[in-house]
């Protein structure tokens, strides 16, 4: 792999227009790499089987070899000049070429067939949650390296701070009404039973797909929170554009949070949708938004190692854009991040 990088970057390093002339030879290092990629994989997948072999080195066998055709697709991107067509037809090959040995890996596999037939599903986001690999063999090693991947460990450090911040809102008010929209599991809910039934809140959570309702209705069902503290509803929200229809079916709200989902929508529907919901709000009410700022993480991994294409690529000053075509002001936001520094929060006062 190290040779293929070595003429990489010896073609990186001409000028523009002579990149445009090479990228048949661009694509063409490509092939190579995952071919040198895949060899690498089975070699380890051996090493596995020998009980002498250190587990850390394993995995930072599998870490060096992933990074390694990262950086030749991280080249192969510029030298195509991120035309979507030719990375959507590369891609394909790629997640073709590699499915044999990356598929042993639970989470990958997952990432790459969304069986719950949408990407980001509940299901995957509590594995990444759990943060628990599943997987035997390379797989176990690769888990690994997908649940350690910067997004993944910003994820899970984005409920952490969603919690801190919903139990700050919560101590604070009396009774409020709480909309969560694409609830998913509710993870961060249990972590705030005391709040919630000692503020008296009502939570309504929203989501398309019955099985997330369900798993989160349940799990919730162990806990001491009265079941008429917690609402659930399947409901598209798409739809919460709309500020009259949204009145209609929820009323006016204390608090609305939403973290993952907006990251899903394009720059004009989600303005409707932030001006929508912040219009919703009783005055003193807030709106939690969560987004991935892109300059923090490296997306390749997560549109060729796996096939996790959906969520935009957006930077610190596009959340300001839309906040402010939204009609919500600065004067009104408040922004902080999570751990990792990889998640934005917007906290928009009414």
């Amino acid at each position: 792999m190290k040779d293929i990088l070595m003429h990489a970057n010896k073609i990186a390093d001409k000028s523009v227009s002579v990149i445009g002339e090479e990228r048949e030879r661009y694509t063409r290092l490509l092939d190579k790499a995952v071919e040198v990629f895949n060899k690498q994989l089975e070699d380890i997948e051996r090493r596995c089987s020998d009980r002498k072999e250190n587990p850390e080195d394993l995995l930072n066998s599998v870490v060096d070899t992933v990074n390694s055709v990262i950086e030749i697709i991280e080249k192969y991107e510029i030298a195509v000049d991120y035309d979507k067509d030719i990375l959507r037809e590369a891609r394909v090959k790629f997640l073709e070429k590699t499915n044999p040995i990356l598929s042993n890996s639970y989470c990958i596999n997952r990432a790459r067939t969304w069986p719950q037939g949408y990407q980001g599903d509940y299901k995957t986001l509590e594995v990444i949650y759990r943060n628990s690999p599943m997987s035997e063999g390379i797989g176990y090693y690769l888990d690994r390296y997908a649940l350690s991947s910067t997004l993944a460990v910003a994820v899970r450090e984005r409920i952490v701070k969603l919690q801190e911040i919903l139990r700050e809102e919560l101590i604070a008010r009396e009774s409020p009404k709480v909309l969560d929209i694409a609830c998913g599991s509710c993870r961060e809910i249990h972590g705030l039973v005391t709040e919630i039934r000692r503020s008296e809140a009502r939570f309504t959570c929203i989501d398309l797909d019955s099985d997330a309702l369900n798993f989160a209705m349940d799990r919730l069902s162990y806990t001491d929170i009265s079941p008429e503290q917690i609402q659930f509803f399947k409901y598209n929200a798409l739809r919460m554009f709309d500020h009259e229809l949204n009145m209609e079916e929820f009323g006016m709200q204390d608090i609305i949070y939403s973290v993952g989902y907006f990251d899903y929508l394009p720059d004009d529907f989600l303005v409707k949708i932030l001006n929508a919901l912040y219009m919703l709000l009783k005055p003193g009410g807030r709106l939690i938004a969560a987004f991935k700022d892109t300059e923090r993480y490296r997306y390749q991994d997560f549109h060729w190692i796996v096939n996790w294409d959906g969520f935009l690529q957006r930077y610190e000053d596009d959340f300001d854009r839309l906040f402010n075509q939204a009609e919500i002001p600065q004067s009104v936001l408040l922004k902080t991040r999570e751990k990792t520094g990889v998640i934005i929060f917007y906290i928009a006062t009414k």
